[in-house]
């Protein structure tokens, strides 16, 4: 198998994609997607449009026999994202969410110190994600027709790693505050679980906050520095929070590569090692529920 990297580009027209191309030297630009998935060279397909458009975006490409790797969230809704996996399951080929952070060295070391139960039993976990973005009413963020808000480009990194360390909630709580667009501005979430477990998650896209998470257990606490999502440090404390370990790995870039070595090694036939299509089908679930919890709908639906 070819190694999987960009080399083909989609520009918006024949003639953008071929000035593309010229000025960064990148060889075979298409003027459109039928044409991307079309070309016999091409194994993998990377989805970055804006969220409503990855479902027909990555049906095309499963249907012309082509992987896919879609930018989180998946899709809008829960029913388009199953819609994904199952033509995906039919056709033979891959499908992954573009969740890197579920990849980097320091989330695949917190879930075995997790699995050994060096925190004893996992009782909370909390985690945020703020920025301060564009507030223009124009911008995509700030767009109903174009899955603007919050928590869809945002909330889902802590949704996906409440998921992560606790599985699928029973319960869910949220709030929210909406721009004058309708999209959320911010949102609070919490998770709760038959067992007691809780995950109290927030997410805003008009202030920058911390951007920590941490997992609390019985007998210790793991703590995700800033930025959590990112290559970052990792210290786990004992019950009166004294450091028992700090863990960083020698990850000098952004990190994409771990997402991009995970899709090879499925597309060669391994099984995941996190976050399969269907885990992601469940977590656009939880979505849908928190959306209609704040009452965010999206034309068409």
């Amino acid at each position: 198998m070819r190694a999987l990297r960009p080399h083909r580009r989609v520009g918006r027209g024949p003639a953008a994609a071929d000035a593309f191309a010229s000025e960064f030297g990148i060889p075979n630009p298409h003027g459109s997607y039928e044409q991307l998935v079309a070309d016999p060279e091409v194994d993998v397909i990377y989805i970055a449009t804006p969220h409503p458009q990855h479902v027909d975006a990555a049906l095309l490409a499963i249907d012309a026999g082509k992987h896919v790797l879609i930018e989180k969230p998946l899709t809008i809704t829960r029913a388009d994202a199953q819609r994904i996996a199952d033509r995906a399951a039919e056709r033979g080929v891959v499908a992954m969410e573009a969740m890197w952070t579920r990849f980097l060295p320091h989330m695949v070391h917190l879930r075995a110190l997790l699995a050994a139960g060096a925190i004893g039993e996992v009782r909370t976990v909390i985690a945020d994600h703020t920025q301060s973005l564009p507030t223009d009413p124009a911008h995509r963020l700030q767009n109903p027709a174009l899955g603007g808000g919050a928590l869809l480009d945002l909330g889902i990194y802590p949704v996906s790693f409440a998921v992560d360390v606790l599985g699928l909630p029973s319960a869910i709580e949220a709030h929210a505050s909406m721009t004058q667009t309708g999209v959320d501005r911010q949102t609070a979430m919490i998770l709760s679980y038959d067992d007691g477990r809780q995950a109290v998650l927030h997410c805003a896209l008009d202030t920058a906050g911390s951007n920590r998470a941490v997992v609390l257990g019985t007998t210790g606490a793991i703590e995700l520095d800033r930025v959590w999502y990112t290559p970052t440090t990792l210290t786990r404390y004992d019950r009166e929070w004294n450091v028992v370990e700090q863990y960083r790995a020698d990850v000098t870039t952004r990190g994409m590569q771990f997402q991009a070595a995970e899709l090879e090694a499925r597309v060669a036939g391994a099984a995941p090692t996190s976050l399969s299509i269907d885990e992601s089908v469940a977590i656009m679930g939880v979505l849908d529920e928190v959306r209609s919890l704040i009452g965010l709908r999206y034309p068409g639906e």
